[in-house]
């Protein structure tokens, strides 16, 4: 529980570059994700090139981040694969979570971008990378060392926690 506890969204990186075994950890961890049926229909873009991570920043608001990150990987999912149909956001996103949590049993920051669901932001991103009809963009992830230090907070709120059926607390 730790280091679900000491995850952090981090927008801001130092530019000392990510050692390639630290890239590896972590998609290697984000391989470890399960998916629906074990269909793992996931496929990972490694962007370390400044003028690529620019071009990312824009697919949307929220995106500038990818600009000053050091490495931003592209997480997409591959329909073709699909034997569960419409579950590659669910397989993806469970895959991204794994991502975060390895960047930071490595003392690296990260922060998950959102490109799925909006339209906008997968053809942005699907022009740019010349992505074929299947394959489709989900997030992004920004992963770099951390130029600042978000303080800890809990988000356990028992307040949304039913026991037994909707609405019924703990007694």
């Amino acid at each position: 529980m730790d280091i679900i506890r000491s995850r952090r969204s981090i927008r801001r990186f130092l530019p000392d570059e990510v050692k390639q075994e630290d890239i590896e950890g972590i998609l290697e961890a984000a391989m470890f994700a399960p998916s629906a049926g074990n269909q793992r229909p996931w496929e990972f873009i490694v962007v370390k090139n400044e003028t690529r991570r620019e071009q990312m920043s824009k697919a949307g608001p929220y995106s500038r981040p990818a600009a000053k990150a050091p490495v931003v990987i592209l997480i997409c999912g591959d329909s073709s694969r699909e034997t569960h149909k419409n579950y590659w956001p669910v397989d993806c996103s469970a895959a991204t979570e794994n991502m975060l949590l390895e960047a930071t049993a490595r003392n690296l920051g990260s922060v998950w971008l959102g490109v799925y669901p909006r339209q906008e932001r997968m053809e942005y991103l699907s022009h740019l990378f010349q992505l074929p009809e299947h394959i489709h963009p989900f997030a992004m992830v920004c992963i770099g060392y951390a130029n600042e230090k978000p303080a800890a907070r809990g988000f356990y709120d028992p307040s949304r926690v039913s026991w037994e059926e909707f609405g019924k607390k703990k007694a």
